[in-house]
């Protein structure tokens, strides 16, 4: 049962992966890259190693993001 989760997860991940790079927006790029964070979070949890997950958890899915998001939103005041 374990495995089969892995391996959905795994899928899941590289199908958000792809369209994250294939949007027009930037913003909903941005989110599905939230997604891969999160779903990495997952794996790495999975895996046991929820040291990693909960760093992988404040610095890609977080940190990460929320400079991006506030990057966007300082390009858009440029305009």
């Amino acid at each position: 049962m374990t495995g089969f989760i892995i391996l959905s997860t795994f899928i899941g991940l590289i199908i958000v992966s792809f369209a994250a790079i294939i949007q027009k927006k930037i913003a909903d790029s941005i989110i599905l890259f939230m997604g891969v964070g999160l779903g990495s979070v997952v794996l790495f949890y999975l895996f046991k190693a929820p040291d990693v997950a909960l760093t992988e958890a404040v610095i890609s899915a977080g940190i990460s993001s929320l400079i991006f998001l506030m990057a966007l939103k300082h390009l858009g005041e440029q305009k």
